[in-house]
């Protein structure tokens, strides 16, 4: 045993249903042995997304205050909104164009428009107004949540901009990317890391889209800069507090149910968020504790629900927030207007009317404090409540969406490249760092311990618990023969997990080969029970990538087997096309863990997730920032080396998409290919 291995004799028999007996150990029930709780994943992934929260500064005066929280809204919308093309958009003109009248009830009429939110993507959106306007006048953005159906067009929606312009408001009704009209499969919001990676923020639609609708209410002749409202709920409330706290135009706003605190969220599942609540760096930036203080001394009201259905329940929710923002209201003297509202009827996931009463008083109080109006909505008729077809919005044919505007930024990309044999090596000196930094690589140190040993007269079955850098448990088997010299040994990851490599595995061992089947982050027994790819959000939002992790883990096991095993070469066989690119960005970090990498059923390029729609629900970690910006397949064989890299059964995409390596290197990648049984 190595000296520089911790090793741990917990169990030297397992003592197993239907393998009581030597004779019946195989390949296949070795590995089909499960090694951890079900549970553990769960439990190590909010553990570290968790502990690498920023905590909410404790300011001791207003100057202090505000010179933290300008920098943090630069910084946010630097560093995470505007990356990429996004910088480009966000200094182009608002683009609307007016569609017509739609006759409201009485006092008010709506009016049609569009307006283009990033270059191609066009937001469809109503303008209720007062029939009579004079003067100055309060302005809302009511933006919605996740009405797939209705979007826009969704009752208690049409309610709110209703009684808003009854009461002599402008009021501004935007669909939300994705719902409505806008929902369509390339607008689905696992969609938008597509934008992530080409480099480009896929967040920064979504900004655009709610700061463009504020520009159209501010450039409105009446609107009254001073007072300018927000709200909306769930998704609408997270919009909410997003635009809100970065855009001080925002003079009052209403985030209802659409949001908590980072740290609430790693412990409540039901609170993880979509893509964009949960944006890649954010959290490295900031949390919502810190937004939601950065509200002050604007009015807010927070409304949660008391037996919320969906998520952000107000129990677990509402005080993590109000104890980061109360002390900054405290110290601007304004603590009155940092108000909340719990909702008990019906007290489930809504902006019903009990909500929105909350709402319209908090607007009289600071919009109109001489003459409070009514709170009820007895003067909205129900045949003023149009149907979706009623308030639809013509939006170009060719609209793009987060799918097509990412096959669009793909087609501009252009990456750098080796031009021959020659180059390859200083290239390499280049490309490695990069890749390092892309995929945020982790380095990890490694305890092994050994979990459970089995015999037979042809097999050994060694369990271990492989644990990285102390933060993750990755289940490993290892197979080897009594009395053979295994000089090599192959490492065996596979999308559907380890128990599915027993055929591959036991050829390997019959040519001699000591054999390591692990499970890395996401896969098999180390996949997350619930809501996975969820986590997988989470964890790039905290400044890692789910993609270094397991990269990361691979090469940490590969250093491990090495010593462990006095092995002369480590390869590693990857099975289906996530783990394929794990190996070959693993393999790429540096030429010495790795020897050789084999890939059944790779990609032959990242372009093919964009062609198919892939979200991160699908492949959590492939949708990596910036991973196509800079290397597709092909580059990222260059980077670790023609020679060390073997598609297996390749497609003809595969073997399209690296002729070009084949004909840069042609001795190097001889063996590219191979065409097995």
């Amino acid at each position: 045993m190595s000296p520089r291995t911790m090793l741990i004799l917990l169990v030297c028999t397992l003592d197993t249903p239907g393998l009581s007996r030597a004779e019946e150990l195989t390949v296949a029930s070795a590995l089909a042995q499960r090694m951890i709780d079900p549970q553990l994943p769960l439990s190590e992934v909010q553990s570290y997304t968790e502990s690498r929260i920023l905590p909410m500064p404790e300011p001791t005066s207003v100057d202090a205050w505000e010179s933290y929280a300008n920098a943090m809204r630069q910084d946010v919308l630097q560093n995470v909104v505007f990356r990429g093309r996004a910088a480009q958009w966000k200094d182009i003109d608002t683009r609307v164009e007016w569609l017509g009248n739609i006759d409201g009830g009485p006092g008010y009429h709506i009016r049609r428009l569009r307006y283009e939110a990033v270059p191609g993507m066009w937001v469809a959106a109503l303008l209720y107004e007062p029939d009579q306007l004079k003067g100055r006048v309060p302005v809302v953005m009511n933006v919605n949540g996740h009405d797939r159906t209705d979007g826009k067009a969704a009752d208690y929606k049409q309610r709110r901009c209703i009684h808003q312009a009854q009461h002599g408001m402008i009021a501004l009704n935007i669909e939300w990317l994705g719902m409505g009209q806008l929902n369509t499969p390339g607008f689905s919001h696992y969609s938008m890391n597509q934008l992530d990676l080409c480099g480009t923020s896929g967040l920064a639609p979504f900004y655009l889209s709610m700061s463009r609708g504020l520009d159209i209410l501010l450039q409105h002749e009446h609107a009254d800069p001073a007072r300018v409202a927000v709200a909306g709920l769930s998704g609408g409330g997270w919009q909410t507090i997003f635009i809100s706290s970065l855009d001080t135009r925002v003079t009052l706003c209403n985030p209802v149910a659409g949001y908590s605190s980072f740290r609430t969220r790693s412990r409540f599942l039901s609170d993880l968020g979509d893509s964009e609540q949960t944006p890649c760096d954010l959290a490295s930036v900031t949390d919502y504790a810190q937004l939601t203080a950065m509200l002050a001394p604007r009015p807010a009201l927070l409304t949660k629900n008391a037996e919320d259905n969906c998520c952000f329940k107000a129990e677990h929710a509402l005080p993590p927030l109000l104890e980061a923002a109360q002390p900054v209201y405290d110290l601007y003297g304004r603590s009155d207007h940092l108000r909340y509202h719990i909702n008990h009827d019906p007290g489930t996931h809504n902006f019903g009317p009990d909500n929105r009463r909350q709402l319209y008083r908090m607007l009289d109080d600071f919009f109109f404090p001489e003459t409070q109006g009514p709170d009820s909505e007895e003067n909205i008729a129900d045949d003023e409540i149009r149907t979706k077809e009623e308030l639809a919005v013509e939006l170009p044919a060719d609209n793009l969406d987060f799918n097509s505007l990412a096959l669009k930024l793909s087609d501009q990309l252009k990456r750098s490249k080796p031009a021959d044999a020659a180059t390859l090596p200083a290239w390499q000196r280049k490309a490695r760092p990069v890749l390092n930094q892309v995929i945020r690589a982790q380095d990890f140190h490694t305890l092994a311990i050994r979990q459970s040993e089995q015999h037979s007269e042809a097999l050994t079955a060694t369990g271990w618990w492989l644990r990285f850098g102390g933060d993750w448990t990755v289940p490993a088997t290892e197979l080897s023969r009594p009395d053979t010299d295994h000089n090599t040994c192959t490492i065996f990851i596979a999308d559907d997990g380890r128990a599915t490599v027993a055929a591959q595995a036991q050829a390997k061992l019959d040519a001699g080969h000591r054999i390591l089947a692990l499970d890395p982050f996401y896969f098999g027994e180390s996949k997350i029970a619930q809501r996975d790819f969820l986590f997988a959000i989470l964890v790039s939002s905290i400044g890692d990538r789910p993609l270094g992790i397991q990269a990361g883990q691979l090469q940490a096991a590969a250093r491990w087997a090495r010593q462990e095993f006095n092995c002369e070469s480590v390869q590693v066989v990857a099975r289906g096309p996530r783990t394929s690119l794990i190996a070959l960005a693993a393999a790429g970090l540096d030429d010495e863990a790795i020897d050789r990498v084999e890939l059944h059923d790779s990609l032959g390029s990242l372009r093919e997730l964009l062609e198919q729609n892939k979200g991160m629900n699908h492949v959590p970690e492939s949708l990596c920032f910036a991973l196509l910006q800079h290397f597709d397949i092909a580059e990222l064989v260059a980077v670790a080396g023609p020679s060390r890299v073997q598609f297996v059964n390749p497609t003809d995409r595969c073997r399209q998409e690296l002729q070009a390596t084949v004909d840069a290197f042609p001795v190097a990648a001889r063996q590219l290919f191979s065409d097995a049984p």
